[in-house]
This record gives structure tokens, C-alpha cells and sequence, in this order.
């Protein structure tokens, strides 16, 4: 699965920097270029902030984060045994990955580095001011809602099975696995120890014959 997950990282990446590099040297700055009419635009701007344009202002602090979001991701992979979270964290590091190359080599420079963003499509946002976005971000989003819906399933990162509730191993009462020991070491001639007024012999009584 780490081969699956890698691979996947490395496609969001890939397509996310060669993008970039075709809008900074072929698209005007802060200029709408119509692709697929109001369905789609190109709108080169340079976005210090985090995805979707927010929380400019604050580059050093993503930049952290998303070192600290890389690493995580790498850790998680000792225990990665499922495709759709290999999938997931693909998106997911691809994506970040993406961001935070730009952060580190572009203007103005370490570690607070513009993100080159271009995709414009207003019809999403129902009216909002639309935020310009890129493929980085696409990957990122993309894999947060795999992540939902991974969650919603019950998908273990080991590939293991589905946790299914209900199931009549949890509805065991766990009184009975609390029994107390002690009555499995109980003496077993207490079996054979009536009360004194009854006339039901002791083992020992038949054995030895009655004093």
C-alpha cells in the first residue's frame, strides 16, 4: 500500500507544479482568462495565505503545519495496509506537498513563499466571493472527503475488518467474564458435604465403613 500511496502523492505533485510553472510563465497576472466561459477561468494570483486564498497574512505558520502534516503522514505509513486510506494520504501529501514546495522556493523567498493559484470557477461558491484555488488544494480537499467517508465506514488504516456494532461478542455480558476464580478451586468434597441431620453418607463414610 505505501507503493499505492507514494504514487498517488507523486501524480497530485507532479501535475500541481508543472501547472504553476505553465501559469507563471504563460498567464498575466490578476488578469480572468476565460477557458470554458463562466464554468471555468484562469486567474493567476500569488496567495500567501492557506488554501482557497484564506488567512493571508500568516505564510511561516502553514508552513509549519504542513512540514508537520508531511511528517505525520510518513509516520502512519508503518501501519498503512488499506487502499482507500493509501489513497487518502496520497491525495492528502500530494497535495501539501504541493503548497509547501512553493512556500519554500518561491517569491519572496524561505519559508515565506507565495502559492501560485489560478483556478477560478464562480458557480461554486452560490453567490460567495469566489475563492481561486489550484490543484493542490483540489488534492487536498479531495482526500479530507475520502477521509469522511472513510471514517463514516469504519475503515481501519491495517486493512483489517470493518467494526461492526452490535455484534454478539460486544453484547457478551462482561459480568460473566468477571467471575470470581475462586469458586473453579473450590474444595470438591464440599459436594459431597451435607448437612449433618441428613443420612447421606461421606465418601470417606462408604470407604472406611461408619465408627
Amino acid at each position: 500500500m505505501p507503493v499505492l500511496l507514494f504514487a498517488v502523492a507523486i501524480v497530485v505533485f507532479a501535475v500541481d507544479q508543472l501547472s504553476k510553472n505553465w501559469v507563471v510563465a504563460e498567464l498575466p497576472e490578476g488578469r480572468t482568462v476565460p477557458v470554458l466561459g463562466g464554468f471555468l477561468q484562469w486567474h493567476f494570483v500569488r496567495n500567501p495565505g492557506a488554501a482557497f486564498s484564506l488567512a493571508s497574512g500568516a505564510t511561516w505558520v502553514f508552513t509549519i503545519l504542513a512540514a508537520v502534516v508531511v511528517v505525520v503522514i510518513l509516520w502512519q505509513i508503518r501501519r498503512l495496509r488499506s487502499i482507500s486510506w493509501a489513497v487518502f494520504l496520497g491525495l492528502l501529501l500530494g497535495g501539501v506537498l504541493g503548497n509547501l514546495t512553493d512556500r519554500l522556493t518561491r517569491e519572496p523567498g524561505f519559508p515565506e513563499g507565495h502559492v501560485v493559484d489560478f483556478i477560478l470557477t464562480p458557480w461554486m461558491w452560490l453567490g460567495f466571493n469566489p475563492a481561486i484555488y489550484n490543484v493542490a488544494d483540489i488534492g487536498i480537499v479531495s482526500g479530507m472527503i475520502l477521509f469522511v467517508l472513510i471514517s463514516l465506514l469504519g475503515l481501519p488504516i491495517d486493512g483489517g475488518p470493518r467494526a461492526r456494532r452490535g455484534s454478539p461478542a460486544e453484547d457478551a455480558d462482561p459480568a460473566a467474564e468477571d467471575a470470581d476464580p475462586a469458586a473453579e478451586d473450590a474444595d470438591p468434597a464440599a459436594e459431597y458435604d451435607p448437612d449433618p441431620a441428613s443420612p447421606v453418607e461421606r465418601p470417606e463414610e462408604r470407604e472406611h465403613g461408619a465408627p
